[in-house]
């Protein structure tokens, strides 16, 4: 029987799209204060250069207009969009799910990587503090426990005092999100959010990499759950 859910963050809970857009909007704000700059142009550069490829964002706009920089501005430009207050809120579908798991006395978790000064803003925004039983954000462990490392899965099991049989996980990251859960006997669930960052991977990986079932809402989610119920 399922006694808890834990799920991943970006891109299961919360659209991680919609945070790079918010933390895209607030280092256009700053650097159009800085420099002269039109926000809304610097804000929709910020969104073409980052879909053209993710590395080095910062430093690729600032080129493009014109403006030398150090590392350092680099740096604090970094540290501004992490710690910026996003944007942002749960997918339609969640609350729903989280109030009728709860209602089914069932624990809810969270095991989400990322640094860890942005996930906890994200999870400020949205009052996830307030609808989770437990939430571990691995960066507070160190880089090196990032999943999918199984120490986070291992101290969701004791903080929830339960088996690995009676936990479920949710996430959308075939990289590094259902190995561990498959190794521990957690139940693993694929979240295919529309336009997710990880949505249309066409990479391979070996078999104990997947999860055993795949779902594109939360409404899905509680059918399986209610057909292992039975």
């Amino acid at each position: 029987m399922v006694k808890a859910v834990v799920f991943d963050l970006d891109d299961t809970l919360i659209s991680e799209r919609r945070y790079i857009e918010s933390g895209f909007r607030h280092i256009s704000k700053i650097l159009s204060a800085r420099y002269r700059l039109n926000e809304q142009e610097i804000s929709q550069l910020l969104i073409e250069l980052f879909e053209s490829s993710p590395k080095n964002v910062f430093n690729r706009v600032l080129e493009q207009n014109g403006i030398p920089y150090t590392p350092k501005e680099i740096a604090d430009l970094i540290e501004s969009y992490r710690e910026h207050t996003p944007d942002i809120c749960f997918y339609d579908d969640v609350l729903l799910c989280l109030r009728q798991l709860k209602q089914s006395n069932v624990k809810l978790g969270i095991i989400t990587d990322g640094y860890a000064n942005a996930q906890y803003q994200k999870l400020l925004a949205i009052n996830a503090f307030d609808c989770f039983d437990e939430i571990i954000i691995t960066d507070q462990l160190g880089r090196e426990y990032w999943k999918p490392h199984p120490r986070a899965f291992e101290m969701m099991k004791e903080r929830m005092n339960l088996s690995y049989s009676e936990m479920v996980y949710v996430g959308d990251n075939v990289s590094k999100d259902f190995v561990s859960p498959n190794k521990l006997g957690m139940m693993s669930i694929h979240m295919r959010r529309e336009k997710g960052i990880y949505s249309t991977t066409t990479l391979q990986y070996d078999a104990e990499y997947y999860a055993k079932y795949s779902i594109n809402s939360m409404n899905e989610l509680l059918i399986i759950l209610t057909e292992l119920a039975q």
